[in-house]
């Protein structure tokens, strides 16, 4: 098993103390360590202990969980030595500590290396985009997003506390989305509607101002029918609040502006849908069953599964669950995660995590305990769910992976029954041109950096065998 990890925070260390307007001498003091012992903190040449950690908790109020695992940083260690694999700059073999390093002391020159490395990727696979005079125009709508959900953990506590009192007073004891029917119509005066497909063209839904009337597909299934609703409202009922957080944010163009305004009202939605602290409980009670909270807040499996990932309200926090969303092809739609993510963050996952299996047992659930190079281990599960609208151009299933740290395994329904000291785990890793392990029969591709230790009168179960490091 492995142990645990030291904790060098010197970055957010130092900009912690400049926040605050004091000298090292000043922190040393109220924390009670000498000035030299804060400076090597700083330096990140001593690592921060739980003791201390505490007692900033304690002295600067600041949530502990959040300090420790980065603040919201968007690059670490491990993302860049994905960057650094890369055939254009693996020859540099840039040590492991170097990464580390640059990671912890400069987040902002980290995240500018993974910005640029993310629009070389987008140029080798959209050439025409290469090709514009804006270059960043190679900053795609999805990636930007992305990291802009990574840096705040998957959860906004404005929004959390806006559609907790929204979605509290929202009951009714026949329909989940009658009294959001109702409330837009009550407090706003749109009227919803459920309309032929043929009325909407290519759309799922709409909103008409002129006339005030909000329409909804008829080909929805109902749950997203209820998620409609509570998107609706949300626009409505946040519009200041989501105009004012778009502009914090700064996003670099209209389009990817407006990616994110809808991504906030997703989220919104399913707060409103499943209020924090009443889904919390009820999570704990059920023991993290989807089936059931599906029943309890009428909602269907993605829905749920993505408002798992983002109980990370301090003091009050959930199983920190990660979140894939995949097609049969392979191709990553969704990717959440409030804490660590033990796959690539550009590239896919390991053939060997059994995400893909769900495809062959449609709707069961696929569980798993993996193990990756580092040592940590994970429960995950899996299983596919259905499209919103099934039609001959989008029909077809998808697949949801989740899966947290094995030592939140024994609060989830689905691991009951399941001796997790003795049950089989799987090695995997991130990706195949970063992965450590020799002997993979599933490897893809060479990993970066290594020396291959081909030679003719031999073949390996791995189709590249290498040299150690």
């Amino acid at each position: 098993m492995a142990t645990a990890a030291k904790l060098f925070l010197g970055h957010r260390l130092r900009r912690l103390r400049k926040e605050r307007g004091l000298s090292q001498t000043d922190m040393a003091s109220t924390l009670a360590i000498s000035p030299s012992y804060l400076n090597h903190l700083e330096r990140n040449q001593r690592p921060v202990t739980a003791a201390l950690l505490l007692k900033l908790a304690d002295t600067y109020q600041v949530d502990v969980l959040s300090f420790a695992s980065g603040s919201g940083a968007r690059t670490g260690p491990d993302e860049l030595t994905e960057i650094f694999a890369d055939p254009l700059l693996s020859d540099l073999s840039v040590p492991r500590y170097e990464l580390v390093e640059l990671a912890h002391n400069a987040p902002t020159v980290a995240e500018g290396i993974a910005r640029i490395y993310a629009a070389l990727k987008e140029a080798e696979r959209m050439p025409a985009l290469a090709e514009a005079d804006d270059a960043r125009s190679l900053v795609t709508p999805e990636n930007w997003v992305r990291d802009y959900i990574q840096a705040h953990r998957n959860h906004y506590p404005e929004i959390e506390e806006a559609a907790e009192t929204i979605g509290g007073a929202l009951t009714d004891p026949l329909s989940v989305a009658e009294p959001m029917r109702r409330r837009l119509k009550d407090a706003w005066g749109i009227t919803a509607r459920v309309v032929s497909q043929s009325l909407l063209g290519n759309l799922s839904q709409a909103y008409d101002p002129d006339r005030r009337m909000f329409l909804i597909s008829s080909q929805l299934r109902q749950e997203n029918r209820t998620f409609a609703l509570a998107y609706q409202l949300a626009v409505t009922e946040f519009a200041g609040l989501f105009d004012r957080m778009v502009g914090d944010a700064s996003p670099p163009d209209e389009g990817i502006a407006e990616l994110l305004h809808m991504h906030l009202a997703n989220y919104a939605a399913g707060a409103i849908m499943m209020p924090y602290g009443k889904f919390l409980r009820s999570a704990e009670e059920m023991h993290y069953s989807i089936d059931r909270l599906c029943g309890e807040y009428g909602a269907n499996v993605e829905q749920v599964a993505h408002r798992l990932t983002t109980l990370n309200r301090p003091n009050a926090r959930g199983v920190p669950f990660f979140m894939l969303r995949v097609d049969p092809a392979g191709n990553i739609s969704k990717r959440y995660a409030g804490e660590k993510f033990p796959f690539s963050r550009f590239g896919g996952t390991c053939p060997k995590w059994n995400l893909h299996a769900a495809f062959q047992a449609a709707g069961q659930v696929v569980t798993q305990l993996i193990e990756t190079p580092d040592g940590h281990r994970y429960f995950t599960v899996a299983r596919t769910i259905e499209r919103p609208i099934k039609s001959d151009l989008s029909g077809g299933l998808l697949a949801i992976g989740l899966g947290c740290d094995i030592s939140y395994a024994h609060k989830l329904h689905c691991a009951e029954g399941i001796d997790l000291d003795r049950a089989p785990v799987v090695a995997v890793g991130p990706a195949c041109t970063i992965c450590p392990r020799i002997d993979c029969g599933y490897r893809a591709a060479p990993p970066a950096g290594r020396k291959l230790a081909v030679t003719g009168n031999r073949k390996t179960i791995s189709p590249y065998p290498f040299v150690p490091a």
